[in-house]
């Protein structure tokens, strides 16, 4: 039997209430680990911790970068709006640190309301703070705690059109959304007021944001039934590279065989990751080492904003 893929999940590290308690604890809707199991992964966790981001991420098929608070100002550059939501420090550097090292493994990757606005300005993006400002109304969030349904067309020739077709009804509740697009991503979806629904990283196996909540939509599958299939197919492709090289690697002779400590020493050092956390991927800068500039989005190539809460 087939082992399922594991799919890591970013969760939040805020104050709940359970039983006779009442304490600081990791927590996630269980609406994403129902998505993400109904697809045929297993769902892990991944609540906000000060370390351990490359651990983790080389026991992950996939990422899912979960919904949550308003991402910090300061990483793209921006002072707080006075709407913005107070800084959660340790769940942006957590998540820029998982996404980082995801990108750098092409590890399957969706990113959902809020992760879509981490994966923006994780690239050299920017997002408007409060979209009410932009549009002119609380469409997208219109009440606490209630979905917004809108209709989203998809761009042509996107992977998200080759998923839903022209068009879908999504739940919205977000009051950000992007403002200038970061460096290799296309937009893929808009609303009917052209904000920037949905975001593509091309040339990748499976690396796609967008702005609503798919996992609320129990009766539309269609989207983490693709990311799951990515997994799988990235899962396998990766085992048989790796069972490949292994057959192709030439035994050494017993009577040549290194000490242990002998081989370390002499051992190549292992990638290891940065530790930064703004995650700048190696796509935002050019082989020279220059940064791109991020891209405002514009008809076609457009980024009007929004982001989830």
């Amino acid at each position: 039997m087939t082992a399922r893929p594991l799919v890591g999940i970013t969760g939040y590290l805020d104050d709940a209430a359970w039983g006779v308690w009442r304490q600081p604890a990791a927590l996630l809707p269980h609406t994403y680990v129902e998505a993400v199991t109904r697809a045929g992964a297993t769902a892990v966790v991944l609540p906000p911790q000060a370390a351990g981001a490359g651990d983790v991420l080389d026991r992950l098929d996939g990422l899912l970068l979960a919904g949550g608070p308003d991402v910090d100002p300061a990483r793209y550059g921006a002072a707080p709006h006075p709407r913005t939501g107070p800084p959660h420090e340790t769940r942006d550097a957590w998540e820029f640190g998982l996404l980082a090292g995801a990108l750098d493994r092409d590890l399957p990757l969706l990113a959902v309301c809020r992760g879509m606005q981490v994966l923006n300005v994780a690239l050299g993006g920017t997002l408007v703070q409060h979209l009410p400002d932009r549009v002119g109304d609380s469409a997208h969030q219109p009440a606490p705690a209630t979905f917004g349904r809108r209709t989203v067309r998809t761009r042509p020739g996107s992977a998200l059109r080759g998923i839903l077709g022209p068009s879908a009804e999504v739940s919205c509740y977000h009051h950000q959304a992007v403002a200038a697009l970061g460096a290799g991503l296309l937009p893929a979806a808009w609303s009917e007021d052209e904000t920037v629904e949905a975001v593509e990283l091309p040339g990748r196996t499976f690396a796609l944001g967008v702005q609503w909540h798919p996992e609320a939509d129990a009766a539309d599958a269609r989207l983490f039934t693709r990311f799951v299939a990515a997994v799988r197919t990235a899962r396998a492709d990766g085992g048989e590279r790796a069972d490949r090289a292994e057959r192709a690697a030439p035994a050494q002779p017993a009577d040549r065989a290194q000490p242990a400590d002998r081989a370390e020493r002499e051992a190549p050092a292992p990638d290891r990751p940065t530790g930064r956390d703004t995650t700048e991927h190696d796509r935002t800068t050019d082989r020279t080492g220059t940064p791109h500039r991020p891209r405002t989005a514009a008809r076609d190539d457009r980024s009007h904003d929004r982001v989830d809460s």
